[in-house]
């Protein structure tokens, strides 16, 4: 098990990671989901030992690795760049590590073959890397980090370079090699669909501070935060103020007044007449909901399997069909409570 304990680090004498404490189980893998230059890679460096943090400590089944180096934690790191060895071949880069720490050839070979095997590149040995295409080339990156048997895997970016559709296929194949081999893992990225897909758990970084995490379906469930709900793009996010509240005191409605209306919305957390709150609209219509939106249509965008709506007052829906531009349209919307 990995943990974190009161993390903080500095650069250029400004707070880039504050107090920053999580566990990681055997088996389990979480996603490190933020903005660039929120401080995701300097996390993931300090974990892999090649930057200290200014306090706090990180252990490895409870022991602190502050005076382990980096060769001998026995980690595997997977980049964006893959970070290969352009003159050697695929089965000569995978071995590489495994010829640093001097194991026998023949379980150099073994270790190799069921690497690649494990990323579907058994037919790949002999081929030179740079014949390969960028999906292809990150199999053999991460075949190479699994070689070695690591006690923990650290993915900073590694699909940033490659186009959507080899994205896909191997972030799936990266999930089920994952579960395959049970190595527990840190994936670094800033793209939600790679992290909500591959996570067990998600932990999203914002101005240097875990701000929410959870399992993937619960944050989407859950945003919490005005900022979390705008980062995943959950929908509109809306500011208002607090009229009142309902009189019957099982009723945790509240009637919230905005610029674009009135809305009735479910609050756990306690507010009063005049609090400012921030609310999210999710953008798709929904029957037997109290909170309606109307506008001007002035654009239609046609994305995968709907519609985006744009209204002329700022707000967006999707719908299935394809509305006409100019006309006016009213809608039953979902209107949740944010911090």
């Amino acid at each position: 098990m990995l943990e974190l304990r009161h993390i903080h680090k500095t650069y250029e004498g400004k707070p880039l990671l504050t107090d920053i404490s999580l566990k990681i189980d055997s088996g389990e893998t979480i996603c490190l989901l933020g903005a660039s230059g929120s401080g995701k890679s300097t996390l993931l460096r300090m974990i892999a030992g090649l930057e200290d943090p200014n306090s706090g400590s990180i252990l490895f089944n409870n022991i602190d690795l502050a005076s382990t180096p980096p060769h001998l934690r026995d980690f595997g790191l997977v980049f964006q760049d893959f970070a290969l060895f352009p003159h050697l071949n695929v089965s000569d880069n995978v071995a590489f590590g495994l010829k640093m720490r001097h194991l026998e050839q023949g379980e150099i070979a073994q270790r190799v073959a069921n690497s690649l095997k494990l990323v579907n590149l058994r037919n790949f040995s002999n081929r030179k890397v740079t014949d390969l295409s960028g999906g292809e080339q990150q199999r053999v990156a991460l075949a190479r980090a699994l070689a070695i048997r690591p006690r923990f895997l650290m993915f900073d970016e590694p699909l940033g370079a490659l186009d959507r559709s080899l994205r896909e296929d191997l972030i799936n194949a990266l999930r089920i090699i994952l579960h395959q081999t049970k190595i527990p893992a840190i994936y670094v990225t800033h793209d939600q669909e790679e992290a909500f897909t591959i996570a067990d758990r998600v932990l999203i970084l914002h101005d240097g501070q875990i701000i929410r995490q959870g399992a993937p379906a619960d944050v989407w469930a859950n945003p919490r935060s005005t900022y979390v709900a705008g980062f995943l793009g959950l929908g509109n996010i809306l500011h208002g103020e607090v009229v009142s509240r309902r009189m019957d005191e099982n009723d945790k409605r509240l009637k919230v007044k905005t610029d674009y209306g009135l809305f009735l919305v479910i609050c756990d957390r306690k507010t009063s007449e005049g609090e400012k709150v921030g609310l999210l609209m999710r953008p798709f219509e929904v029957k037997n909901e109290p909170n309606v939106v109307s506008g001007d249509i002035i654009d239609v965008i046609f994305q995968q399997d709907r519609y985006k709506v744009i209204l002329d007052n700022g707000l967006y829906i999707y719908m299935d069909n394809p509305p006409k531009v100019g006309k006016k349209i009213t809608v039953q919307v979902k209107v949740e409570c944010l911090e």
